[in-house]
């Protein structure tokens, strides 16, 4: 039963692209330059190309003529394989790579290229990782993208396996390939108690010109992906994040003063210092409220000096 549903929720590729290309024409028509991913509305989607000289994405609106799951990846796939016929536009993939089927199981989208697909330059393969993410996870009930090449999981340039990855592993939108580079970071977030920390390692695509401390602190606020407690309120707003002398100053808005009563009160706190402190760069973090350090968190934690690294905070 289990194998008949999943079968059910296949979509093969091949066909519903055949019954696609006689609207092609038509649908291309609808497209028009934006510059940033959109909710969809009204049956509108960003689909995502290469700009003309390849090193940026550029986004496309397309109003899509069906609403049902499967006819939309399909339909979706059909756009961004192929890109309009404008000079703005270049198609993501080359022309000897080619996607050989395409289905979903839960949450994930599995999209099976041919060998030539691992031949692709890495500068031009993460920006298709980009716009394959971008462009799919719109779609309701589709937060993840999975690669395969002829079948076998696709490997980054560093021989190691991609996995699943969402649109929002590229933090930003991609827009220069060369001010983009990989990251791993470990961060840490609320075990079910809120009276610990749990560690939570995190592969992302950021830009440069992103420091790697307020990216820590960005992922925090955005909060844990493995089923472990936030530690920061969401509204939190960063206000700055610099380093000196191997002090990371963080500066938030007094939002971030209003954090969970479930938790204990070191853990918002030492989230932040052990997350950070994870980084070479970093030993001790100066957490400041609108700029004031003169601030004892939930009247138990001075912030008032820098804070080094606590390991006694970290479930074993």
């Amino acid at each position: 039963m289990k194998q008949e549903k999943r079968q059910r929720g296949r979509t093969d590729i091949r066909l519903a692209l055949c019954a696609l290309c006689m609207l092609t024409a038509l649908l291309l028509s609808a497209c028009k330059e934006t510059g940033a991913q959109e909710e969809p509305a009204d049956g509108i989607y960003q689909i995502y190309y290469l700009n003309s000289n390849r090193t940026k994405l550029a986004g496309a609106s397309y109003r899509a003529q069906t609403d049902d799951p499967e006819r939309l990846i399909a339909e979706l796939a059909e756009q961004i394989l192929k890109a309009p016929d404008h000079p703005d536009y270049q198609a993501i993939l080359g022309e000897r790579a080619a996607l050989l089927g395409i289905h979903k199981e839960d949450n994930i989208l599995y999209l099976n290229f041919n060998r030539d697909y691992s031949a692709v330059k890495p500068s031009r393969e993460i920006l298709c990782r980009a716009a394959l993410a971008k462009t799919f996870t719109q779609i309701p009930g589709i937060d993840f993208i999975s690669i395969n090449c002829d079948g076998q999981p696709l490997w980054d340039s560093h021989g190691n396996p991609v996995g699943a990855f969402s649109g929002s592993d590229f933090v930003e939108s991609v827009s220069d390939v060369n001010s983009f580079e990989r990251v791993e970071l470990k961060l840490y977030f609320a075990n079910e108690a809120g009276d610990r920390l749990v560690p939570e390692t995190r592969e992302l695509v950021h830009n440069i010109s992103t420091s790697m401390e307020k990216l820590v602190v960005e992922q925090l606020l955005a909060g844990p992906q493995s089923g472990a407690g936030a530690v920061l309120p969401k509204d939190t707003k960063i206000l700055n994040v610099s380093l000196t002398d191997g002090v990371c100053y963080v500066n938030l808005d007094s939002s971030f003063l209003n954090g969970d009563p479930g938790t204990a009160e070191y853990i918002p706190v030492y989230a932040l210092v052990n997350s950070l402190t994870e980084l070479q760069t970093v030993t001790k973090v100066q957490i400041t409220v609108a700029g004031s350090a003169d601030v004892t968190y939930r009247n138990a934690i001075s912030l008032a000096s820098p804070l080094g690294r606590e390991e006694t905070y970290i479930q074993q």
